[in-house]
């Protein structure tokens, strides 16, 4: 039996609506901070509907598939409809996704009802939240190999060997594999 279905493996190869809305009504970022996936959806909305929907995702292939899936179930639906969708709905859709990639489902449909909670957020004038990070704890999965992530403060790959610590220029996660930062640049010492 194949890791991922067709419609997975095409999600990740043709990602539908890719990219930012420059003027966005609402913005999720939502990550795991273990793993690594980054996601961040973008909204345009008119009438109480979702007229647009983009995403940009950092992660892994099932993560892309995710955010592409996610923005295509969320396109013109009201509000009220796209803060229905959840993980079991994606990966519904995208034909299962495996047992440890579940997690991704997650993170799709928290960042687009983080976007939607943005929006109603900054019409309402209240507080704006700017996004969360996302803990699924032991669920997450090593970016590298695929296997389950042991360790709270300092995580490790039993399988790999890879272990993670905190970027001290941006605090984010990186890999002891990673020369330098992935998500600032700054080059990690003694790795130059």
């Amino acid at each position: 039996m194949a890791l991922y279905s067709d419609k997975v493996m095409d999600h990740f190869m043709n990602p539908r609506n890719v990219g930012e809305i420059p003027d966005a009504d609402g913005v999720g970022e939502v990550g795991n901070p273990v793993c690594g996936d980054m996601m961040t959806f973008y909204i345009k909305v008119r009438n109480n509907r979702l007229e647009d929907v983009k995403f940009k995702t950092f992660g892994c292939g099932a993560a892309i598939a995710v955010s592409s899936m996610v923005s295509e179930m969320a396109k013109g639906k009201t509000l009220d409809e796209a803060m229905k969708i959840t993980n079991e709905s994606v990966a519904e859709e995208l034909g299962g996704l495996p047992k440890n990639k579940m997690h991704c489902s997650n993170l799709g449909a928290d960042a687009l009802q983080a976007a939607i909670e943005n929006y109603r957020s900054k019409k309402a004038g209240a507080p704006v939240k700017a996004g969360a990070a996302h803990d699924h704890g032991d669920a997450c999965t090593c970016p590298f190999c695929d296997s389950e992530l042991a360790g709270e403060d300092a995580p490790i790959c039993r399988s790999c060997g890879v272990s993670f610590q905190n970027c001290p220029a941006c605090g984010k996660l990186v890999s002891s594999k990673d020369k330098s930062c992935p998500h600032c640049g700054a080059e990690r010492p003694g790795k130059g």
